[in-house]
């Protein structure tokens, strides 16, 4: 039997990725089995494992490309820009979250709708399970230091109110990330691009 190539590996792991984003999305973390998955994907019940230690390798792999895809724009604006203000890194994690869909790491559609729903279900996963919690908490440091400086910046330049300590903005930069994408899974914040204008407006901030 040939050896599969690296690179049909790494598109059939992104298969098996997508399928299990549409079941996590619809059913949930844990009321998703690896068969679910593999059905999902039409691919026989044992396949994933070939490609997958564990459904919790799936979790992480699902989150890691959520949150990239979330918190990415803002860090490029941060280290881009010479003095970004809150609003503008606000809105850079909206413009994400206000389409139908973005690319993952492999250019590969992924439905926002989804990506967001496996975002909130892995805050839950976060105060559980050890292997989710320890990447969660080093990219939201990264990220949190990264916001910080760009408010420091913001400050020296007269863009960021003087006033303002830049830790604890980044905190709330961070809060309203996470609130503002709560609301949008949960409760239908659709009209991001709109919340988007009324930040660079300075009606919100």
């Amino acid at each position: 039997m040939p050896r599969i190539t690296a690179g049909r590996r790494e598109a059939k792991r992104a298969e098996i990725v997508a399928a299990a984003r549409r079941c996590f999305a619809r059913d949930g973390f844990h009321q998703t089995s690896m068969p679910d998955i593999a059905a999902e994907a039409g691919i026989s019940a044992g396949a994933p494992y070939r490609y997958f230690t564990s459904k919790e390798e799936i979790i992480l792999a699902i989150a890691g490309d959520a949150f990239r895809l979330i918190f990415e724009p803002v860090e490029r604006l941060a280290e881009s820009v010479d003095a970004p203000s809150v609003a503008e890194l606000v809105a850079a994690a909206l413009g994400t979250i206000s389409g139908e869909t973005v690319q993952d790491a492999a250019g590969h559609e992924v439905a926002v709708e989804e990506l967001l729903r496996c975002v909130v279900q892995t805050w839950a996963e976060v105060l559980r399970n050890d292997e989710v919690r320890g990447p969660a908490a080093e990219g939201f440091e990264r990220v949190r230091a990264t916001v910080a400086d760009a408010l420091r910046r913001g400050r020296a330049a007269g863009t960021v109110p003087a006033a303002m300590d830049p830790d604890s903005a980044a905190r709330v930069v961070m809060g309203l990330l996470h609130g503002l994408l709560l609301q949008r899974v949960a409760f239908g914040l659709t009209d991001t691009a709109g919340l988007a204008d009324d930040l660079h407006g300075g009606l919100i901030l």
